[in-house]
């Protein structure tokens, strides 16, 4: 057999220990997080995208999955039956690119500043122009005021992955 990915069960807040712990040992580990931004300063600004869980890409058959067994902080691996949960390699590759375009979304709501012209790009709007005016309570929602011909700007209630800064 050759390396194939697994997952690998943590204990619950050992994720960071136990990703940091297996990459000094030279383990290849896929620890999907992603940036937040918490109501209280204090608490983490990254999370686990699947909190208690890690990917690792092993060979099982020189490893053996007592290596992983007995890591401090986990659990072992996912079995189904007898058989370690196996992951294919383009489901990886598709997480990655995924929480990747989180980040970008991220960051280009991060850069809006009230004012910015922004083109909305999606939804029954798609093609206007509109002004940035705020950030709303909610998962990614902001507001804008668009002018339709003359009259003065409506407020509109958008997701930010529905608009572009206009440079």
């Amino acid at each position: 057999m050759s390396e194939q990915w697994y997952v690998l069960n943590i204990k619950p807040h050992k994720e960071r220990t136990v990703y940091n712990l297996l990459r000094s040992r030279n383990f290849d580990v896929y620890f999907p997080r992603y940036r937040v931004d918490p109501v209280n300063p204090r608490a983490s600004k990254i999370r686990p995208y699947f909190p208690g869980y890690m990917f690792v890409n092993i060979d099982l058959d020189d490893e053996g999955d007592n290596a992983l067994r007995w890591t401090p902080g986990t659990r072992g691996l996912v079995r189904f039956g007898n058989e370690p949960a196996m992951v294919p390699d383009h489901l990886i590759h598709e997480l990655k690119k995924r929480l990747s375009l989180m980040e970008t979304m991220k960051e280009r709501q991060n850069r809006l500043e009230r004012g910015d012209r922004v083109r909305i790009v999606n939804g029954p709007f798609a093609g206007y122009e509109a002004i940035f005016d705020t950030r709303l309570s909610g998962k990614d929602r902001v507001q804008v005021l668009l002018a339709f011909l003359h009259s003065r700007p409506q407020r509109l209630n958008l997701s930010v992955n529905d608009l572009e800064k206009i440079s």
